[in-house]
């Protein structure tokens, strides 16, 4: 399977706020079994929203890369078969 063209965070760490290097992503909550379904989240003209099913605050930070978070570790990765 291909990567993912829009980049996916997780939030395993119970962190209140997530910066990240994006302004379009998706949030999975968790990782599974614990995710909840994976919704697109567009900052638009801000540079936080909040993901309606796990309360995560994202904000953008620009000099992070779209693979980057802080605090560290909140890119999820689809795990092979």
């Amino acid at each position: 399977m291909a990567g993912h063209t829009i980049p996916h965070f997780q939030n395993d760490g119970g962190h209140r706020v997530i910066e990240v290097g994006v302004k379009e992503f998706m949030c999975t909550g968790a990782s599974v079994p614990f995710d909840h379904p994976h919704i697109f989240i567009d900052m638009g003209h801000d540079n936080e929203k909040v993901c309606s099913y796990c309360s995560t605050l994202y904000r953008y930070n620009p000099s992070l890369k779209a693979e980057q978070t802080n605090p560290p570790g909140c890119v999820f990765h689809i795990k092979a078969a």
